[in-house]
């Protein structure tokens, strides 16, 4: 049977979609989004069973049916009485279908309009497709306090409530066309029965020097057969090994920021991270990075420690290093699996890969082979000779050669396709990684594909996506800041506020995480998704922007770099020098009282290249402006490490021998911050200024 949407099953019962969905939530428990949501195969059959009964049943013999009528009654008692007498000639022809008769009269209701419509439409159009008189149409809309003449556009939710009035339902032409990646199932059918285990997908992190890469190497030379002359072609960014007749497919770009990067663009591949750790080492500080972006992205995590046969190892000390970071390992009484191995002897190897099968089990990880293929972009490249190549991850159904896929904002036709061990195949299913060939442009890292019926379906889709993307640009981001906080836990788009502390020094970060996560409430509640010490880095703007959390610094600035990030992902970024400053103004924006009344404004960057030391002026600073510009008796802070390290004014300015009042990027300058004298080569001078902006009414 094909799939029925809610406002197809509507039509065939003589309803509205509306109704349905409202019964289909009270009645059966069945969660819809709108009408153009899925229903599952039995449920649609069951909802025909209950509201199609023939005459010889009778409504007192169905008692579901019969709750059903006595529930929506009572919800019309409750009801405006404008919407009842509405609703009564709906309710009406909802009862006739209910006892297996059919009411003529109310038979329009089956002819259910669906107008698909852009951001805007004219009231000329609305009233065309409507296939009702323009003066209805307006006069209508007077009704609703509208005053619109024939060539006037109307918005999305003005039309949606115009048709409402004419039994008549509006979309967005962006619903049809830019089916979500999660929702692209509803175009075929789900048929559990159809669905098989998959192989599971590995990601491998850790410190740097604590063995990723040489555990990666074990397993290949140990697991892919000796007839592939070296192993596997590394630019495909993964391959697939055989355990016990068991496939596992690792991902060859360990690292969390690559892990991270994906997950930001909405791409969840990993279903087990391997978190590598040094027996001799124990935990570092980008182990507990690593930690914090699994648990944030909420994957199944396997301890690996490394370097077991090495001098100094001690794998208890380890083990008592994770307990600190909520990881306790099965032995001490927790449900981390933890394994000893060596990459060097390869003690241990079998163990860990037998574990991650036995993870993969429980985690029931399954796939429909037979579906359309859908799955996630790993790496993209433009080669001189072949084009665009991508490597894929499929994830679900199978992808064969000559399939139109679209890929992010670009599609194409697959002109071949390549195996991890670079043989040509003609089809791959899920969870196996694959090179292709054919596409138009070369997609980002991170972007979804899906199989779709021809290729200019394709290129029309991912038109419409470009065209979308680029109306998303124009307007402001969704992240969440301090300054909206209020308003979108207001709205409900926030139930947890997402934090990542960085502090100078680690007692700060425990003292600030602490207090940010006593501030809880019912509304919301805060967590704390990362902590460390030093500068505000890239990394951390990339998780934030995954997590959808905010950065609070204190005492120390984001990089260049980080800013940058930052501003072309919406990030909020806010700087303290005083911890009860931090504390208040999120306590506030929970309150809904924030309401900033100065504005940080940095002018420029500058880098110490030489220091000269003269006794009746003081220290002198020789710099090169980074970016921006310089001003003299403005407000600058000097960073070292990303640390700040002095806030303080610039009491001198000179180009040469004189006095100036700025310089600007790509000159240099000598210049002396007012009651400072430790400036060192290398240091950072940012000069900024306080700017008063309007307060918001919350």
């Amino acid at each position: 049977m094909a799939k029925t949407r809610v406002y197809e099953l509507a039509k065939e019962l003589n309803i509205t979609s509306r109704e349905l969905i409202d019964i289909l939530s009270s009645e059966f428990d069945i969660k819809v989004k709108n009408h153009m949501s899925v229903l599952d195969e039995e449920d649609a059959e069951l909802i025909k069973e209950i509201f199609v009964e023939n005459e010889s049943n009778g409504k007192e013999n169905n008692s579901i049916a019969k709750s059903i009528i006595d529930e929506y009654e009572e919800e019309l008692d409750n009801s405006v009485k404008i919407k009842n007498k509405k609703k009564n000639s709906k309710k009406n022809n909802f009862k006739s279908k209910s006892n297996g008769k059919e009411n003529n009269n109310e038979s329009t209701l089956a002819e259910e309009i669906i107008i698909e419509m852009e951001d805007t439409i004219t009231v000329k159009e609305l009233s065309d497709k409507l296939k009702k008189p323009i003066t209805e149409v307006i006069k209508q809309l007077m009704f609703m306090g509208v005053m619109a003449a024939i060539n006037q556009e109307l918005d999305f939710n003005t039309a949606e409530k115009l048709a409402e009035k004419f039994d008549a339902l509006v979309i967005k032409k962006e619903e049809s066309l830019l089916v979500d990646n999660d929702d692209e199932d509803n175009e075929e059918d789900i048929n559990e029965e159809n669905y098989e285990k998959r192989p599971p997908v590995v990601t491998v992190m850790g410190h740097v020097d604590h063995g990723k890469t040489s555990i990666l190497d074990a397993i290949k030379k140990s697991k892919v057969t000796a007839t592939e002359a070296g192993g596997i072609t590394q630019h495909i960014g993964a391959y697939t090994v055989e355990v016990n007749n068991e496939k596992i497919t690792f991902l060859d770009t360990p690292g969390h920021e690559a892990f991270t990067t994906m997950r930001a663009r909405g791409a969840q591949i990993t279903d087990i991270v391997i978190l590598v750790v040094a027996a001799d080492d124990g935990i570092m500080p980008q182990t507990v990075e690593a930690i914090n972006h699994c648990k944030a992205a909420n994957v199944p995590i396997i301890v690996a420690i490394n370097k077991i046969d090495k001098v100094g190892a001690n794998i208890d000390r380890v083990k008592q290093e994770l307990t600190e970071y909520n990881l306790i390992p099965e032995d001490w009484g927790g449900d981390i699996v933890t394994v000893p191995v060596s990459a060097h002897t390869k003690e241990g190897l079998d163990t860990l890969l037998e574990m991650i099968l036995l993870t993969a089990e429980m985690e029931e990880l399954t796939a429909d082979p037979n579906r359309k293929a859908k799955g996630t972009v790993i790496e993209a490249k433009l080669d001189k000779g072949r084009g665009p190549v991508a490597s894929l991850l499929v994830q679900n159904g199978t992808l064969r050669v000559g399939d139109s896929i679209l890929v992010g904002t670009t599609y194409g036709r697959i002109r071949a396709m390549f195996d991890d061990k670079g043989h040509n195949i003609s089809s791959a299913g899920p969870s196996i990684p694959v090179e292709i060939l054919g596409l138009s442009e070369v997609p980002d890292a991170g972007d979804r594909f899906n199989v779709v019926k021809d290729e200019k379906t394709a290129r029309n889709m991912a038109e419409a996506r470009k065209e979308k993307l680029r109306q998303q640009r124009l307007t402001s981001s969704n992240k969440v800041s301090l300054e909206d906080l209020y308003n979108q836990i207001q709205e409900g788009k926030v139930k947890e506020l997402d934090v990542i502390v960085k502090a100078d020094v680690q007692g700060s970060v425990e003292a600030v995480t602490q207090s940010l996560e006593k501030l809880s409430t019912e509304s919301v509640k805060v967590r704390v998704i990362h902590g460390a010490v030093g500068a505000i880095s890239e990394t951390d703007v990339t998780l934030a922007s995954a997590s959808n959390a905010i950065i609070i610094g204190f005492n120390v600035r984001p990089t260049n770099n980080a800013t940058s990030l930052a501003e072309k992902e919406g990030v909020n970024i806010r700087t303290y020098r005083i911890i009860y400053d931090a504390i208040e103004d999120v306590k506030s924006a929970m309150l809904g009282l924030l309401e900033p009344e100065y504005k940080e404004v940095v002018l420029g960057n500058a880098e110490v290249r030489a220091v000269y030391k003269i006794s009746s002026v003081g220290t002198i600073a020789g710099c090169y402006v980074l970016n921006g510009k310089i001003v003299r008796n403005s407000k600058a802070r000097v960073i070292r490490d990303g640390i700040v390290v002095f806030e303080s004014e610039i009491s001198s300015l000179k180009r040469f021998k004189d006095d100036v009042k700025e310089v600007a990027s790509g000159y240099e300058c000598g210049l002396s911050i007012e009651k400072f004298n430790d400036l060192k080569e290398g240091d950072m001078i940012e000069v900024f200024i306080m700017e008063e902006v309007k307060r918001k009414n919350l």
